[in-house]
């Protein structure tokens, strides 16, 4: 029979929790947040329209509303290194 050390549930650090990594993150890289709300946003919003889409298929509105949350995705990631290249390169003081 092995022996157990300690508590049978583990135990968690606060500083180390799911909320404090992702406010650290947020804080790190502001854009990822900001993408994720936006992918959430149109996600709602394609399910909102999905009883007034019209005559339009169903396949295309899913097609539509997946390339729009992709590009809103995509256009976050894209400001998020442009982002990190200017503070790494542009607002850092040289050590010249």
């Amino acid at each position: 029979m092995a022996q157990t050390s300690g508590d049978a549930l583990p135990t968690y650090d606060i500083d180390n929790s799911q909320t404090s990594k992702l406010i650290r993150k947020s804080k790190e890289s502001p854009f990822v947040p900001i993408g994720m709300a936006g992918f959430a946003a149109v996600v709602a919003y394609g399910l909102f329209k999905l009883k007034s889409r019209g005559n339009t298929k169903m396949s295309v509105h899913l097609i539509h509303m997946r390339v729009a949350a992709q590009g809103f995705v995509v256009g976050a990631m894209t400001c998020g290194v442009i982002y990190s290249m200017y503070k790494e390169y542009l607002a850092k003081p040289s050590d010249h």
